[in-house]
C-alpha cells in the first residue's frame, strides 16, 4: 500500500456518505462503494470501512459543525439494506502494513472522540440509528453517539467480534467504552466481546449495550420523538450562519517540500526529521465580530488549524520514516497574541468558539503523533498565546539565548495568556502547564504571575517553560547533535518511551483508549495469532480457522 493519503475532501465528491441537512437535524448516511476502496486487493462489502471511509466522515462532522452551526441533532444511518456496518475491513487490515494499522486505529479513534465531543462542544446530539448487522468498528463508531437506537426486527444486532474471530482486539476504543462509558458489567461485557452472532434487541437493551429498541412499523415515531427531545434542550439560536470550509491552499514544491498558506513544511531524509514552521498572521486581529466572521475560512486561526491539522496528518500517514517533527515559528509576535486575545473576548461566541475547540483536537492530535516533538524558539518566533501551547506538547523545547546576528539581534520570546491554562485541555483533562508541573503548583503560580509578558530565554529556563537554552555559538551544533543522538536510538523504544511520559497525572477514557491502543493492539498487531501466516486476519473469510499461539506473556 504505497498510495499517498489526503485527508482533504468535501461532500461533492463523497464516494461513501451522504451529508442530507434537514431544519435542525443532520443525516449522515453510510452508503460505503465497495468497489471504491482506498487501496487495492480488497471490497468494501457491508458498509465495511477503510481510510478512505472515515477520512470522509471526519471532514463531515466538521462540517456541520463549521457550516451549519443551527444543526441540533445529527442521526447516523445505513443507505445498505443489509447491514448497518461491518466495521473495518478485514482484507484491508491483513494486507496492510503494521503502521498503517496503527495508524489507521489512531485516526478512527480521534474521529469517534471528534464525534463524542460535539455534544458538548457545540450542542450537537448524535443518534445512532442501528439497523442490520452492526459489528465490530460499526459498533464502536454507535458507541460514539450520544444515543444508540436498535431496530427490533430479529436480524439486527450489535456485536464486538474481533477477539472470538479476528484474533485481535476492538481498535477504536469499544472495550473502553462498554465499561467506562455506558457502565457495562464486566461479566456481562465478557460475554458479548467472546460472542461471534453478537446480541439483539432485548438483550442489547437489557445489557445497556444501546439505549432504546424499536419495531420497525414505530422506527419513525421514535426516531422523530427523540429529535424533538433534543430540540426542546437545544442551547444554540437557530438563525446561526455557517462558515464555508473550501479547499486548502496547498503546494507541493517537492518530495521534501510542502508549502500551505500560514505554514510549511520541509523534510530532512538524512536526519530523518520535518520542519513545520508555522508564519504569523500580517496584520493584527479584526476588532469587531461582523469583521471576524466575513473572513470565514480566510480567518487566520482557522487557516492556521486546518492546515496544521492536514500537515500532521501527512507525515503521520506518509513519511512513516520521518521519526522527528520540528516545530517553528516566525513573524510578528504581537500580530499572534491579537488574535489569541479574541478567544477569551469573543468565547460564547460559536464561531470563536468552535476554532477554539479545533485547536484542541489539533494539540490533541499532536499529543498523540508517534514522533519525536521538538520546540525552538528562535529571535523573530511567535509563541504567543495559544501557540505557546506547542512548546509544551514537545519532547523538548531549545530556546536561543541572547542576540543572534542573522536575525538583525534580536532575542528570542515567549509570551503565555489565559489560553495556556486551562483553554486548550490534554486528554488527560488537563492543561499542558499542568501536566507539565504536576506535583509543583508554585510553580504553575509563577508561570501565571508572567502572563502577557515578553519572557526571555534566562528566564523561560528559571520558570521551566523550556528545556535548554543556548546562545549564538552553540545553537546550530547543540541542535543537529541532538538531531543526530535521537535519528541514531531504535523507533519503537522512542515511541515507547515518548507515549509513557507525555501523560501523567489521572486517567480519563480518552487516555485509557488511546493507551491501549498504543500498548495492547500495537502490541497484537505483530503477533503471529493475528498476522502470521496461518493467523487469524490472514484466514478470515476463506473457511479456515486461525492458528494460534498457545502461550501467554
Amino acid at each position: 500500500m504505497k498510495n499517498k493519503i489526503n485527508f482533504e475532501t468535501n461532500p461533492n465528491t463523497y464516494k461513501h456518505w451522504e451529508l442530507l441537512i434537514e431544519n435542525n437535524c443532520a443525516f449522515l448516511i453510510m452508503r460505503v462503494n465497495e468497489d471504491a476502496g482506498f487501496f487495492e486487493g480488497y471490497k468494501l462489502k457491508l458498509n465495511s470501512y477503510d481510510i478512505g471511509v472515515d477520512i470522509e466522515l471526519a471532514d463531515a462532522v466538521q462540517r456541520i459543525r463549521f457550516e451549519h452551526p443551527n444543526v441540533n441533532s445529527v442521526i447516523i444511518k445505513s443507505g445498505n439494506d443489509k447491514a448497518f456496518c461491518a466495521g473495518a475491513n478485514i482484507k484491508m487490515l491483513a494486507s496492510s502494513d503494521h503502521a498503517h494499522k496503527v495508524n489507521f486505529c489512531k485516526f478512527t479513534n480521534e474521529t469517534r472522540n471528534f464525534l463524542e465531543s460535539s455534544f458538548k462542544e457545540s450542542s450537537q446530539f448524535f443518534i445512532c440509528l442501528v439497523e442490520g448487522v452492526c459489528a465490530g468498528g460499526g459498533y464502536e463508531l454507535a458507541l460514539a453517539c450520544n444515543h444508540i437506537l436498535l431496530v427490533d426486527d430479529g436480524s439486527s444486532s450489535i456485536s464486538l467480534p474481533e477477539v472470538p474471530l479476528l484474533a485481535v482486539l476492538p481498535g477504536t476504543g469499544g472495550l473502553t467504552r462498554l465499561t467506562d462509558k455506558r457502565k457495562i458489567r464486566r461479566d456481562l461485557a465478557d460475554v458479548f466481546c467472546t460472542m461471534e452472532e453478537g446480541v439483539k434487541a432485548k438483550k442489547a437493551k437489557d445489557w445497556r449495550l444501546v439505549d432504546t429498541i424499536t419495531k420497525k412499523s414505530s422506527l419513525n415515531d421514535e426516531l422523530n420523538l427523540l429529535i424533538k427531545e433534543k430540540s426542546c434542550n437545544k442551547k444554540k439560536a437557530d438563525d446561526l450562519i455557517g462558515i464555508k470550509l473550501n479547499n486548502l491552499q496547498k503546494n507541493y514544491v517537492s518530495n521534501e517540500e510542502i508549502i500551505y498558506s500560514t505554514l510549511s513544511i520541509q523534510i530532512d531524509r538524512e536526519k530523518k526529521s520535518a520542519t513545520i514552521t508555522i508564519n504569523a498572521p500580517l496584520v493584527t486581529a479584526p476588532e469587531n465580530l461582523s469583521d471576524i466572521v466575513s473572513q470565514g475560512d480566510d480567518f487566520w486561526p482557522l487557516k492556521c488549524a486546518r492546515e496544521l491539522d492536514d500537515a500532521i496528518l501527512n507525515l503521520r500517514f506518509n513519511e512513516l520514516e520521518i521519526g522527528i517533527i520540528v516545530f517553528k515559528t516566525s513573524g510578528e509576535i504581537s500580530n499572534v497574541l491579537s488574535y489569541d486575545k479574541l478567544f477569551e473576548t469573543y468565547k460564547n461566541q460559536w464561531f470563536i468558539n468552535e476554532i477554539s475547540y479545533f485547536w484542541t483536537r489539533i494539540f490533541k492530535r499532536i499529543d498523540l503523533t508517534s514522533r519525536t516533538l521538538i520546540t525552538l524558539i528562535e529571535p523573530g518566533s511567535c509563541y504567543a498565546g495559544f501557540l505557546s501551547e506547542l512548546i509544551f506538547a514537545a519532547d523538548r523545547s531549545y530556546m536561543a539565548e541572547g542576540e543572534f546576528e542573522e536575525y538583525d539581534n534580536k532575542e528570542a520570546t515567549i509570551i503565555l495568556s489565559n489560553s495556556n491554562f486551562g483553554s486548550f485541555l490534554m486528554s488527560n483533562d488537563m492543561s499542558r502547564i499542568d501536566t507539565r508541573f504536576i506535583g509543583s503548583p508554585e510553580q504553575i503560580l509563577l508561570a501565571k504571575q508572567n502572563l502577557d509578558k515578553q519572557i526571555l530565554a534566562e528566564e523561560a529556563n528559571d520558570l521551566g517553560l523550556i528545556t535548554f537554552m543556548f546562545d549564538d555559538i552553540d545553537w546550530e551544533d547543540e541542535i543537529r547533535m541532538f538531531l543526530e543522538e535521537r535519528s541514531s536510538f531504535s523507533p519503537d523504544s522512542m515511541v515507547g518511551m515518548e507515549s509513557n511520559l507525555r501523560f501523567p497525572g489521572k486517567e480519563t477514557m480518552e487516555t485509557k483508549i488511546f493507551g491501549r491502543l498504543s500498548a495492547w493492539q500495537n502490541w497484537i498487531f505483530q503477533r503471529p495469532s493475528a498476522v502470521g501466516e496461518n493467523g487469524a486476519l490472514k484466514k478470515y473469510g476463506t473457511g479456515n480457522k486461525g492458528q494460534y499461539t498457545k502461550e501467554r506473556t
